[in-house]
């Protein structure tokens, strides 16, 4: 019991000490990356800086996973209580919350999970500019099997860097995130297309939306 204490209080320093570190340095790897080598599935991946990727693929993500980013500090708790009060079957986790779970913590669903990524999700965003964010969060993201990353999804879906990304192209991976393992962004199902079709219009529209990752942000 004294062992199992010691790796616990550590695993939750882990955080604590690399978030400023990962401030300035890519982070080499996310927990969600680590169980998928361990599993044996072969991972294409590639860091690249937001200055690489089309800003036509952040703001899709953002008008798609998280349309408060710009406005909220980790937690968007009127998204919250509009599931709450629905009682709709869908989450409403923020990107900070989804890069505290694909970086630091594990993918299957528990209310302990979620009681960490609320704390986490608050000092990443705290520590890290909105731009960082996006940034570690669009390097991290799983975009199929094995594929980690806006580089290595560009490349594996489209055959371009991450920064030739189109917009519908960027719309199209926006829409698989929500299931990037049975979604297929080149050729997607009618739900998926229609998805993207409203990701493709709200980013057109995105205006104040994204103002907080442009570059003298």
């Amino acid at each position: 019991m004294r062992l199992a204490a010691i790796v616990a209080l550590v695993l939750a320093a882990l955080p604590i000490v690399l978030v400023p570190v990962y401030a300035v340095v890519p982070p080499p790897f996310s927990s969600l990356e680590a169980w998928t080598r361990l599993s044996g599935v072969a991972v294409k991946k590639q860091w690249v800086p937001l200055t690489d990727i089309a800003p036509n693929l952040a703001y899709a993500v953002i008008m798609s996973e998280d349309g408060k980013f710009c406005e909220h500090a980790g937690v968007d708790w009127s998204a919250v209580r509009e599931v709450i009060d629905s009682d709709a079957s869908r989450g409403a986790s923020t990107i900070p919350m989804q890069v505290a779970k694909n970086l630091f913590l594990w993918q299957s669903r528990s209310y302990v999970r979620k009681a960490l990524e609320v704390p986490l999700a608050y000092y990443m965003d705290l520590v890290w500019s909105k731009r960082r964010m996006i940034e570690i969060y669009l390097n991290v993201v799983q975009w199929g099997p094995g594929v980690f990353g806006a580089e290595a999804a560009a490349q594996h879906w489209f055959g371009v860097p991450a920064a030739q990304l189109s917009l519908r192209q960027s719309a199209r991976l926006a829409a698989i995130l929500p299931n990037p393992l049975v979604r297929n962004p080149v050729k997607p199902g009618r739900s998926t297309a229609h998805l993207a079709g409203i990701v493709e219009k709200r980013t057109r529209q995105a205006g104040a939306y994204v103002t907080c990752i442009q570059p003298d942000n």
